[in-house]
């Protein structure tokens, strides 16, 4: 509410009249009425009296107030989106401009509204000639919210300021800025940094950068698949688990992975829902797979990742371990008695 609004609710319910208020103030009652119209506000001498005669205090009569809750800003936000789709973006713009004039500390509602006020502009755009001078003005929203002592809104504001500084291609700034993120941000800085290698026409850093993206996702992957499967595993729901093995299957060919990790999934179902038939079925190829290089160059997806010669050895040593524990594990020791597992030891000379 405005001080005018406030006169008037407390007036009222102090039952006085204007002319009342007039009288113990020493004004004139005309001059009441203006203040409760709005057209012209109270001397600040008579604020601190003005109160007490109201039962108020002066942040209720000023309408101050530290900040603004999110649910306000919520709620202003769609009201400032709703101003654009029935006037136009400068009406918009000037209301979330009047807001902002009240809070100017606001860092939260800085920053949202940078946002909302970039989407509009080119959802809603103004004049042509009124594009560039909003552009600025948004740029400067979000620089005052990339300065926030809040991870967050610095952070979302950064990425945001990142990719305008990427359109009007200064790519110095753009770097500078990413590197004053933290690696634990929750922004995504491998992808805003290839988006930098991108637009500046450095192509294998940003492939490179790219598929490390991809190879570390398909990873993740694999490693929560297991998991769902073995919670439908816990949960007796084996149709879903064999489900979630066959799609961890498919995604190690579909993103060219080590083919070993194309067997584990179902070797673990097998295991534990002891299906004998299957696990003999599948065991051999699985240990075969260990000592089969994976040339992950070759791979389109992985063209530019620099790996390391792996260690021969490493193979049957991974074998080596895997059949020790197979022995050892109460679900899969049925199978250090299998004719499939001995031979395969006769031919690998263990």
């Amino acid at each position: 509410m405005k001080i005018h609004e406030i006169i008037r609710e407390r007036r009222l319910a102090k039952n006085f009249t204007q002319e009342q208020v007039a009288n113990y103030l020493g004004v004139t009652p005309p001059a009441v009425n203006k203040w409760e119209k709005g057209t012209c506000y109270p001397d600040i001498t008579l604020l601190p009296a003005l109160a007490r005669l109201l039962d108020t205090d002066l942040n209720t009569l000023l309408s101050f107030q530290d900040d603004i809750s999110e649910n306000e800003i919520a709620t202003f936000l769609n009201q400032v989106s709703e101003t654009i789709k029935q006037a136009d973006f400068s009406s918009g713009y000037n209301l979330a401009m009047s807001k902002l004039k009240e809070y100017p500390t606001c860092e939260q509602l800085i920053c949202s509204l940078a946002m909302l006020l970039d989407g509009a502009l080119m959802m809603n755009p103004p004049m042509e000639n009124q594009i560039e001078e909003y552009q600025r003005e948004i740029e400067s929203l979000y620089r005052r919210a990339a300065s926030s002592s809040e991870p967050r809104i610095r952070e979302q504001a950064l990425s945001s300021l990142i990719s305008k500084l990427l359109q009007s291609q200064n790519y110095t700034e753009a770097q500078e800025l990413l590197d004053t993120m933290p690696d634990s941000s929750p922004v995504d800085k491998k992808q805003v940094q290839t988006n930098i290698y991108i637009a500046q026409g450095k192509f294998p850093q940003a492939a490179k950068m790219a598929e490390e993206k991809l190879l570390s996702a398909t990873n993740e992957i694999h490693a929560v698949a297991i998991t769902l499967m073995e919670i439908a595993i816990k949960e007796n729901r084996f149709e879903d688990a064999a489900y979630i093995a066959d799609v961890d299957k498919q995604a190690a060919k579909i993103f060219d992975l080590w083919e070993y990790n194309s067997y584990v999934a179902h070797f673990q179902l097998y295991s534990a829902c002891r299906n004998h038939m299957e696990c003999l079925k599948i065991l051999v190829p699985m240990l075969k797979s260990l000592t089969k290089k994976w040339d992950i160059n070759k791979s389109p997806l992985y063209r530019h990742i620099k790996t390391k010669e792996v260690d021969k050895n490493f193979g049957l040593t991974l074998q080596k371990i895997i059949i020790k524990s197979i022995c050892e594990d109460k679900d899969t020791a049925f199978l250090k008695d299998s004719p499939e597992l001995k031979e395969f030891l006769k031919e690998m000379g263990q």
